[in-house]
């Protein structure tokens, strides 16, 4: 039995998806992507948007130490999501809930493959960059750093932040297919706190809104990739059965 049928099979308790819902996604992650790509090549909005919380005559982010911001959206949201899926993962290993357990570690995997991304880019945040009171240089995305050129420090791109809250999507394959509308709904979720968490790191002056729109990207392409491969594990050990 394959994926490419057109019908969802349960092996335990989790379900093997069509090939034609990935094939979907993709599609939709390609346009996303060639979408993504024109906002961050041609950066105006970026910088309009980040522009609107910095201050030319102290030539820095005036919220980029809020008490508040970094109270609320850096610590508290993403802890409680961490805290979240702590408890979600106990429960499914006590209650032995195999697709939670799943839509947990994708929950994991999304924010790991944005770190990862982050942590090896040449990027810098906007607060770093000479347009803003830094000393960097800005690059478009895969620029590659000119020789006299200074990139700063990097280590921006995408938003590591904001991926805390996309990989709340990853609850998406927790309900469906047996609950398409409530799946729908914890990926809308994720989406509304990925953004509201990556627009308070742009307020702050810590990334550009393409940031936080990649990250979602990747965090998503990286929890379909996950399930996919899980469905495929699944398929093989039945086969073997």
């Amino acid at each position: 039995m394959t994926g490419s049928r057109q019908i969802q099979v349960m092996d335990g308790d989790i379900r093997i998806l069509p090939s034609s819902f990935y094939i979907r996604q993709i599609f939709l992650l390609l346009a996303a992507g060639v979408l993504f790509f024109g906002l961050s090549w041609h950066d105006k909005l970026d910088f309009w948007i980040s522009a609107q919380w910095y201050q030319v005559e102290t030539h820095s982010f005036p919220l980029k130490d809020n008490f508040w911001l970094e109270l609320i959206n850096h610590k508290l949201l993403k802890f409680s999501i961490i805290a979240f899926a702590v408890a979600a993962l106990l429960w499914g290993i006590y209650r032995k809930k195999p697709r939670l357990i799943v839509a947990v570690a994708l929950l994991g995997i999304g924010t790991a493959v944005v770190g990862i991304l982050k942590a090896s880019s040449i990027h810098s945040c906007p607060w770093s960059l000479s347009e803003f009171g830094g000393q960097a240089a800005y690059l478009h995305l895969f620029e590659s750093v000119s020789a006299g050129v200074n990139p700063g420090p990097g280590k921006c791109f995408p938003g590591g932040h904001s991926s805390c809250g996309f990989a709340v999507m990853a609850l998406f394959f927790w309900f469906y297919p047996q609950r398409p509308k409530l799946a729908w709904g914890c990926w809308c979720l994720g989406i509304f706190l990925g953004m509201m968490m990556g627009y308070g790191q742009v307020m702050r002056g810590a990334h550009f809104l393409s940031h936080n729109l990649w990250a979602g990207w990747w965090v998503w392409l990286s929890q379909l990739a996950g399930y996919w491969l899980v469905g495929r594990i699944t398929v093989w050990r039945r086969q073997r059965h």
